[in-house]
């Protein structure tokens, strides 16, 4: 996800005017559906305020935010709901993998949504880990599990950085040569492995954001484990590896999943792609 403070050398892809309008179309929905409206609005503005500061979401969730960008990510997944906005929504008593689950954000939501379901929430960057495991305990939900794990093409570890120096963008994909703070090497794992080792026959909803590993993670998945997702709900990143969107989706559509997108309003290496299984 990125967020207009997000400045960079990878936000060489901005959409100009449609971006700036996007930022001021999302301002009612953060005002107006989030508790601390002025602390936030001071956050933004880069006044004194204390952090954490504690944010309250419809439903009773509570988040504790450090910068715009969680407010921002907050926004996008748990009140725009962009994993499942115009596609399928999650169901009470399914099996959710996220893939990327930053500080909780998504898995959280979900599992206070749908107390049935089971969530697998993996997430190698060790802050962002403390956090997901904060954020499940203040919000009492017991049906998530959380692993300290990259998911990617089947190494043992992989090399975590990011070229923003922003927490919640760091990758594994790519040239970690261009990462723009220090390295962090991160226990990793395979969607295959993930399965096996939680004994998933069935994962009913795949949610992955992970700046890039979404190309090795599904693109070097067997047919079996393939066969075994549902849905798939992911926010792409071009421009990163050798891979882009397209190839995923005649990927996926060659196994047997109905495919569509949907374009970021604000970058043009990012989207959203969302697939079913072809019934």
């Amino acid at each position: 996800m990125r967020v207009p403070d997000a400045a960079g050398p990878s936000r060489s892809g901005s959409r100009g005017l449609s971006r700036w309008l996007y930022y001021l179309s999302s301002i009612p929905t953060i005002l107006l559906q989030m508790r601390s409206p002025w602390k936030i609005v001071a956050l933004f503005l880069g006044l004194p305020v204390r952090r954490p500061l504690t944010v309250r979401l419809p439903g009773g969730l509570r988040f504790a935010v450090r910068s715009r960008m969680d407010v921002w990510i907050l926004k996008e997944s748990c009140l725009d709901r962009d994993y499942e906005r115009g596609a399928v929504a999650v169901r009470d008593g399914w099996t959710v993998f996220d893939v990327g689950a930053g500080f909780g954000d998504f898995a959280v939501r979900v599992a206070r949504e749908c107390p049935r379901s089971r969530v697998f929430a993996f997430e190698p960057l060790p802050e962002s880990f403390a956090r997901l495991e904060e954020h499940v305990l203040e919000n009492g939900v017991g049906n998530v599990r959380a692993f300290a794990q990259a998911v990617g093409g089947g190494e043992v570890e992989q090399t975590l950085y990011t070229v923003t120096g922003l927490s919640g963008q760091h990758r594994t994909a790519g040239d970690a040569s261009r990462g723009g703070s220090e390295q962090v090497r991160v226990p990793a794992t395979t969607l295959s492995q993930a399965m096996a080792e939680n004994g998933v026959a069935r994962c009913d909803f795949l949610k992955i954001d992970c700046e890039g590993a979404e190309y090795e993670i599904l693109l070097g998945a067997g047919e079996e484990t393939l066969a075994r997702v549902e849905h798939i709900a992911l926010e792409y990143h071009d421009a990163i590896t050798s891979h882009d969107h397209r190839e995923l989706v005649r990927f996926l559509e060659q196994h047997g999943f109905e495919v569509r997108t949907r374009p970021s309003p604000a970058w043009h290496e990012l989207g959203f792609l969302f697939a079913s299984r072809a019934r």
